[in-house]
């Protein structure tokens, strides 16, 4: 029994990494993904070189990314460079208790955007389905308040690829694959941005 438990085990293993390269490979080959990643990246060191800053949006798994983001722009990612102006609106779990107790779960990033958020900023939503309710409705505020929004989904785009400025696509709609696509464009940007900043690009 333990053998046979340990080879389905060794089996499953094989599967999701076979999963998680095709996945990788999708990305790979295509170019509006890789252009978006670029054009991304763009935005949000434009944004951070003229003294603006980036919030970051996720629930669940999400958040942690968001956290995740932040962290390495803050602190490094590779290069040692000033520390980048990244907030996890994510993080601060008194305010997300006392805004959900207060006005609703589908509230949470809005009362943050509203306090925090100015033209200019960039508001990065990361959302495995894009249909998130409080991401949409962040998203939505951002652009009323004239902050660019940058949309991190799954294969189909949700709701949320209407809602934002530029919207990064993970060629799948398995929630797992969809966490582990982010993680790597996740460490695209920081790494993208970090590079272009610590090199001193204007263009």
């Amino acid at each position: 029994m333990a053998t046979l438990a340990m080879v389905t085990g060794e089996t499953l293993v094989q599967e999701i990494l076979a999963a998680n390269i095709q996945v990788h490979e999708s990305m790979r080959a295509d170019g509006g993904l890789i252009a978006g990643i670029s054009r991304a990246a763009r935005l949000i060191r434009e944004a951070l070189q003229r003294g603006n800053r980036l919030l970051i949006i996720g629930n669940g798994g999400s958040a942690a990314d968001a956290q995740h983001l932040a962290a390495e722009l803050v602190g490094r990612y590779r290069i040692e460079r000033r520390a980048l102006p990244a907030l996890a609106l994510s993080a601060n779990t008194s305010s997300l208790t006392a805004i959900g107790n207060d006005y609703g779960f589908e509230d949470i990033f809005t009362r943050q955007v509203e306090a925090f958020a100015q033209p200019g900023d960039v508001l990065f939503c990361i959302s495995t389905s894009g249909n998130s309710q409080n991401i949409l409705r962040a998203a939505l505020l951002a652009a009323a308040l004239r902050v660019k929004t940058i949309g991190l989904t799954g294969a189909d785009g949700g709701r949320l690829q209407k809602c934002v400025d530029l919207c990064l696509r993970a060629p799948s709609n398995e929630t797992p694959r969809v966490q582990e696509a982010h993680a790597f464009l996740l460490h695209a940007l920081a790494e993208l941005v970090e590079t272009e900043i610590a090199e001193g690009r204007e263009r």
